[in-house]
Parts: structure tokens; C-alpha cells; sequence
């Protein structure tokens, strides 16, 4: 089985404010499925985030919303180059983000994160399996 599609859903306090934070970061709105209650932005062919209002995630699920104290994911996305994960990260603390770790440089695997205006953690990360270290 192989997935063709992911729609990752998180709750927020503002919509307006959201979709301003990632346009900002570079990311793109689909207005076609994007309201008053969400916001989908494209994180790439496929891949999806839809930031729900906390009312209207609620509807989705009977358990509470967990406050910005916990973390219940970290989602990470995979970028083309060392360059691109450092502009996200970096646009998206000079848009209000908070410098989740330092950058970490792994040899074939470069990662930087960041939390999000809305307290969700975000691993940006490039990687390249061709450098994996062989085994011996």
C-alpha cells in the first residue's frame, strides 16, 4: 500500500493570522478548500496542512485540544536543499516562530525547526541517502 495524498490537521486560534504566517514563509493557500473555520496551505505535490479553527477541529474530534504546554506531534517536512530548510526557518521566526534547536548537521541529513505562531513543532529538514554512512 502507498499513500497518495497526506492532509495533516491542526487547530489554531486564527485563521487570518495563520494564513499570513505561512504565505509569509513561502507556502501557498488553496482557497478552494480554505474558509472562515480553515486554511490549507501546500506544503508540496500532495501534501497538505489544514489549520482548523480550535472550535471547528473540535468537530472532528471528541478529545480536547491540547494546550500550547504539550506537544502531541512534530510534524517534519523535507526540503531540496540546505539553503531552503535555513530561508524557512529563518522566515518563519522573523514572522513570529520561535528557534525550536539549533541547526543540525548530520553529514547526509541537514535539519532546523522551529514552533509555530501556534505553539506546533516544525522539523525542516534536507536529506541526502546517497551519504548515508555505509555499513562496515
Amino acid at each position: 500500500m502507498k499513500a497518495n495524498q497526506i492532509y495533516v490537521n491542526l487547530p489554531v486560534k486564527n485563521i487570518e493570522q495563520t494564513k499570513a504566517f505561512w504565505t509569509n514563509v513561502g507556502f501557498p493557500v488553496n482557497d478552494q478548500i480554505s474558509d472562515e473555520n480553515a486554511v490549507c496551505i501546500i506544503m508540496g505535490d500532495n501534501m497538505y496542512v489544514m489549520f482548523l479553527t480550535e472550535e471547528y477541529f473540535q468537530t472532528f474530534s471528541e478529545r480536547p485540544v491540547p494546550k500550547r504546554d504539550t506537544t502531541q506531534v512534530l510534524v517534519a517536512i523535507g526540503l531540496n536543499s540546505r539553503e531552503e530548510v535555513d530561508q524557512v526557518v529563518n522566515a518563519a521566526v522573523e514572522n513570529g516562530a520561535t528557534q525550536h534547536e539549533e541547526p543540525q548537521d548530520h553529514g547526509w541529513m541537514y535539519q532546523n525547526s522551529f514552533w509555530d505562531i501556534n505553539g506546533h513543532g516544525w522539523n525542516i529538514v534536507f536529506a541526502d541517502p546517497s551519504q548515508l554512512p555505509k555499513d562496515n
